[in-house]
């Protein structure tokens, strides 16, 4: 499924008119279905609305950071339906996890508490506390970035946004290292699938915490991003737009740099501005 659609538009120049084709983001719901090995096809968990691409990365990320995944091993497989009486275009909404009984437990309580939207990752969270669970302590890490490599960031992320390039209608997600090297980077039409995208790609290859990692994202910082990004042992989270008071509460809660407005040369440090030294 493409990420692009082709549509034709009205243009409109002053008195001048015009019929052309146009390129826009593509928007379709993916639902996350949960099942155990040797069940059938499983029950609904979540469904978010998201650009198509890297959907087996979006469900792992969404499942990780809620809580419902922990260790590698609680992932037994990812796939689609398989019948083939299923129109295909359906099929290509649908993941299926195959997960194991611990993870399924934690999804059946998760249900019952969580009332989840295709905006945000984590609205039915009612409080700072049921996010930062025992089991996922502060983020740990020694890490210190020079401003000077910081500001350069979004550019960089810019730069490597192809489907935004091509329709204006997408955010992004860029995970950088301390060099300043852009490593990856995600689109969706929703700021928190693109953050779930990076995040699940990180988790499938068992490469997290990323206590070493600094994460760019094109829109706001919400409290859902900050979640995200404590969750994955990110120390720190930079945005070209504004944080909200509920991201900057969870941030300075959770061990968390939250950087905002990053444009230019300038930008706010709302938590824990130990990481981010002085050129000298």
């Amino acid at each position: 499924m493409s990420s692009v659609d082709r549509v034709r538009v009205i243009s409109r120049d002053g008195n001048d008119e015009t019929e052309r084709e146009d390129a826009v983001a593509v928007e379709e719901p993916l639902e996350i279905r949960l099942k155990s090995s040797g069940a059938g096809k499983g029950e609904s968990f979540v469904t978010t609305m998201r650009t198509p691409g890297h959907d087996e990365e979006l469900a792992a990320g969404l499942l990780f950071a809620e809580g419902l995944l922990d260790r590698r091993t609680d992932l037994v497989e990812l796939g689609r339906p398989t019948d083939p009486r299923i129109d295909p275009e359906l099929a290509a909404n649908v993941v299926i996890a195959t997960v194991s009984k611990e993870a399924l437990a934690r999804g059946e309580s998760l249900r019952r508490r969580t009332v989840m939207g295709s905006a945000c990752g984590v609205c039915g969270k009612t409080s700072i506390e049921n996010v930062l669970s025992s089991e996922r302590p502060p983020v740990a890490s020694d890490l210190h970035l020079a401003p000077e490599i910081l500001v350069r960031m979004p550019d960089r992320l810019r730069a490597e946004q192809s489907v935004f390039a091509q329709t204006g209608g997408l955010h992004a997600a860029g995970l950088f290292d301390a060099s300043g090297r852009l490593e990856a980077v995600r689109e969706d039409i929703g700021r928190h699938n693109a953050v779930d995208k990076l995040i699940g790609s990180a988790w499938l290859g068992e490469r997290l915490p990323l206590s070493d990692r600094v994460l760019v994202v094109s829109g706001r910082a919400g409290f859902e991003i900050a979640q995200k990004a404590a969750a994955a042992g990110i120390p720190i989270l930079a945005s070209v737009s504004a944080p909200s008071s509920l991201a900057v509460e969870l941030a300075d809660a959770a061990g968390l740099t939250l950087v905002g407005f990053l444009r230019g040369s300038r930008f706010n440090v709302y938590s824990h501005p130990r990481r981010l030294r002085t050129a000298s």
